[in-house]
């Protein structure tokens, strides 16, 4: 049975029932959603950016539809993870998997996130960012009903393996990737941008039984997109139209490129060097 048909069946059958569940010694924890949030600080992003993307993933995790989608879902918790990427050789794990039951816990969780902010680091490089994402789930002490990455960017992909590669390859392995693309166009390295982001994420990036993007063209909107984003993830109900990418039967399929240049972000890196040249 596929994914996205399981959890409207699971969620009206075990609504509301409370966390708590007697787990073994070295048994994986049950939870409805292992969640990696993997989040772009590439040089393009300014400080002001890089402050504004925590501050709005620690205000979305305490907002009252979150801490709703974390409590009332099969087991009344989840497990997420906070990555943050740039280029091919810079992933770093923020914080690490935290079960997250209460609100208690998503303060707890938001409070660590909030507490200081990281320089930007070089390049783009979103599938390493993705297989990196990917790795995390293994042995991580958690099963869930979905495993999904939630990944972030202000630009295409230009260093590494091509993205639909490391795409093709995350699905395979029965992860679902959902995206937040950054369309501020405000920080540095504009010539790298690209105006129609959003269809490259759901051309070349996302993938997986109702995988989405919620695009962001206004600093102001990012807590809001986020909280969007996190309710729809973490009750794992299809998103609304406008955002829908795919609705495959399978994490086994992937979305074809449909003509879309997935490579477009290494075009414009090699352009920006020769014309330095």
């Amino acid at each position: 049975m596929a994914v996205r048909s399981l959890v409207p069946v699971v969620l009206a059958l075990i609504l509301g029932q409370p966390a708590g569940a007697q787990v073994l010694p070295g048994e994986p924890i049950e939870v409805d959603v292992e969640l990696v949030l993997a989040v772009d600080v590439s040089r393009s992003m300014s400080p002001r950016e890089l402050e504004i993307q925590r501050r709005g993933y620690a205000e979305a995790l305490v907002s009252e539809p979150v801490v709703r989608a974390i409590t009332q879902g099969m087991t009344g918790q989840v497990a997420i993870a906070y990555m943050e990427w740039a280029g091919q050789a810079s992933q770093r794990v923020v914080i690490d998997w935290r079960l997250l039951g209460s609100r208690a816990d998503a303060q707890a969780f938001a409070d660590e996130l909030s507490a200081g902010f990281s320089a930007s680091m070089r390049r783009t490089s979103i599938s390493t960012a993705l297989l990196a994402a990917a790795e995390m789930f293994e042995g991580n002490g958690y099963v869930g009903l979905r495993r999904v990455i939630d990944i972030s960017g202000d630009g295409p992909n230009n260093e590494g393996r091509p993205v639909t590669e490391a795409r093709d390859e995350v699905l395979g392995r029965g992860i679902i990737i959902n995206g937040l693309p950054l369309m501020t166009n405000d920080g540095f390295g504009t010539g790298f941008n690209l105006p129609d982001l959003d269809e490259y994420y759901r051309q070349c990036v996302m993938g997986g039984p109702a995988a989405f993007v919620v695009p962001v063209t206004d600093w102001d909107q990012f807590a809001d997109a986020v909280r969007q984003k996190l309710v729809l993830e973490l009750v794992g109900l299809p998103p609304p139209p406008a955002l829908a990418v795919t609705r495959t039967e399978g994490p086994e399929q992937v979305i074809p490129a449909q003509g879309y240049d997935c490579l477009i972000g290494e075009r414009i890196w090699q352009r920006n060097q020769d014309g330095f040249r």
